[in-house]
Parts: structure tokens; sequence; C-alpha cells
């Protein structure tokens, strides 16, 4: 005979209970305790998290990928805390790169008091000197911690638990200190992104002029969208389906500048701005990159449009060279043919005009 086994029926309410606490459970797993009033999140494995920081007039780059992190840039001195508070927001206890592109006050300012909070597995600094006060105190919070100041070369390569990161510059040593920036190309999967620091226009070229691969899924913009940086040659090597910019709201500098914005329009980049947006996160799969922003802005406040015309450029069949249409050298309408983009114009085998950034 079959032995009956006890079963004795849950009342609704214990029922009730038991989904409610596990429900709790659930939610406290996946966004961790709260602490000092913030939410920490905890990531899922299988992703990388991008997250540019919105640090004003500066740059600071957040990178998780399957538990493992890396910082890029610091903001200013006074950015310190808020970057801090937001690295263990974002559930990080621990940073496996520490990276400073270059000396500028507003990439290694905020540095030296991230190194005070989270323990580092490497720092890299495109110099182990430099004669700032936030650059010794970024030197000695990494001394602090034993580790020295190690400085990347072309061709290095690393992993970010899936991600494949290799160094790509600089390539020599320049006498701007923007051109020394770092640069990192970072794979995941299908999709990559390239962080620039404030490299200009002359990196850029040679940085072309070396075959490094450039095409990424999405541009961090050079030195806050300046006329200086993310010229013609090198964004159609990167030509990129997203392009972000770190700048401060109302900067006296004017960026990002109508010129950067315009070879953005050129190139189809969507553009993303932490002055308009605040904290803009990028999530990839490994197949695409979502976005999610701290703040809504229009595609017409991010990139504004200044040409009206649908064909801004003008193209001179005689010289083949092609022009701004505002420009004083445009050829008279017999000799003339239009362009709607710069592409467009290269693509006919036309030569830019000085009028043309």
């Amino acid at each position: 005979m079959a032995r009956k086994q006890d079963r004795r029926k849950a009342s609704p309410a214990a029922v009730i209970l038991t989904v409610l606490v596990l429900a709790a459970l659930f939610v406290w797993r996946m966004l961790g305790s709260p602490e000092d009033g913030k939410t920490q999140i905890t990531l899922p494995r299988g992703e990388l998290h991008v997250w540019f920081l919105d640090v004003g007039q500066a740059d600071s780059s957040l990178l998780v990928c399957d538990g493992q992190a890396m910082l890029i840039d610091g903001g200013n001195v006074d950015d310190a805390s808020y970057v801090v508070s937001s690295l263990e927001q974002y559930g990080v206890t621990s940073l496996d790169y520490v990276i400073n592109t270059h000396c500028d006050e507003d990439h290694v300012g905020g540095l030296a008091g991230v190194l005070a909070k989270f323990p580092a597995e490497h720092v890299w600094s495109s110099t182990a000197e430099y004669g700032t006060k936030a650059f010794s105190n970024f030197v000695k919070y990494a001394n602090e911690q034993g580790r020295a100041i190690e400085i990347p070369s072309p061709g290095d390569t690393f992993t970010l638990g899936e991600a494949e990161i290799t160094v790509l510059g600089p390539l020599r040593d320049y006498e701007n200190n923007n051109e020394n920036s770092i640069v990192l190309r970072v794979d995941y999967g299908e999709t990559s992104f390239l962080f620039t620091g404030d490299m200009g226009i002359t990196a850029e070229d040679e940085l072309v002029e070396s075959g490094a691969r450039l095409d990424a899924t999405v541009l961090k913009v050079g030195h806050h969208g300046s006329a200086g940086s993310t010229g013609y040659v090198f964004l159609r090597e990167v030509m990129p389906d997203y392009a972000v910019i770190s700048v401060g709201t109302d900067n006296s500098y004017g960026h990002p500048t109508e010129a950067a914005l315009s070879r953005l329009r050129d190139a189809d980049a969507q553009v993303f701005r932490t002055d308009l947006q605040g904290v803009i996160h990028a999530v990839s799969d490994g197949r695409s990159v979502t976005f999610e922003t701290e703040r809504s802005a229009t595609e017409a406040q991010l990139n504004p449009t200044i040409h009206d015309a649908a064909e801004p450029y003008i193209g001179n069949v005689n010289s083949q060279i092609f022009h701004v249409s505002t420009c004083h050298s445009c050829p008279s309408e017999k000799n003339a043919v239009r362009f709607a983009s710069v592409w467009d114009a290269m693509a006919q085998g036309y030569r830019a005009h000085s009028c043309v950034d």
C-alpha cells in the first residue's frame, strides 16, 4: 500500500508573504543594498557598460565588463567626490585599470581622490612626471597603493572581462600635451568604442597614416568637440554610428564648436552631449549598442544645423576644389557643382578648400 504524503495546504496569506519575500530578494540582488541614500547597481555579465560621467568641461568615463572595471580620466580636482560617488553607485569596489589619458587638470584632477578610495591593479598615464599639483597627487596616491605609473605603448593589448582593448596612441612624444593623449580602442563582440582624450588633428592624421584600425561604433569625441580635433581625415576612417561629447554647459571655449558638429553631421553620427543630457550610459551586448541618458534633449539641440541649404558644399568643376557655400572663393554658377556632404565631394574626387575645416 502506497504511503500517503503529508501535504499541508498553505494559507493565502502565507503564499502572498512568500512571494513578497522572494520579490524583495530578487530586487535586492539586482540593485544591491542602499548606502548613504543611493541605490547600488549590480550588473549582469555578458554586457559591456560605459558611463560617460557628467563632469562639466572635463572628461571621465567608466567601463565595466564581467565584473571588471576601468576608469578613463577623472575630471577636475573638484569632481573627485562626484566621480567616487558615481563609482560606488554603479557597484564598483575596485578598479582593474585607472587611465589618465594626459596631464591636463580636467582629466587627471579627480584621479587622486579616486585612488584614495578604490584599490587599483594598474595605473596608466602618458607620462610619469608632470609639474602640477594635480598630477603629483595622482602619482602620490598611486604610489601609496604600491602602484608605479605605467606608460603604455602603441600595440599593447589587454582585456576587461570579455572586452579586448588595444592602445593606439600616442605614436610619439608631441610638444602639444593634448596630442600626447593615450588613445584606446575597445572591442566587444561586433561593437567597438574609441577613446581619444584631447588628441588633435596632427596626431589624428598620423594615426590614420599608421594604418591603425580606427572604425568604431562609438567615438568619444576628442577635446570636448573643439575645432582642432575630430578632423575629416580621421573621421572618414572612424565613421562612428554614435559620437559622445563630454562638455560643460555654456563653457567659455564655445565647445562643442560648429566645426566639430558639422563634421559629425557629415559623418551621419548620432550625437550625445553631457552638457544637455547629463550622464550618458551606453550598453553593448556584443551585437549593438543602446543608450540611456540622465536628461532628454532634441536632435536640434544636440547638433544644431547652421547651414540651411540642402547642399551646403559647392565644388569648382575646373579646379576640383570644394567650398562651404558661404566661402567668398566659391565659383560662379556656371562652374559650380553642389554636394550634400564632404563625403559626397571627396567621393567625386574633389579636394577641400581651406574654408572647409
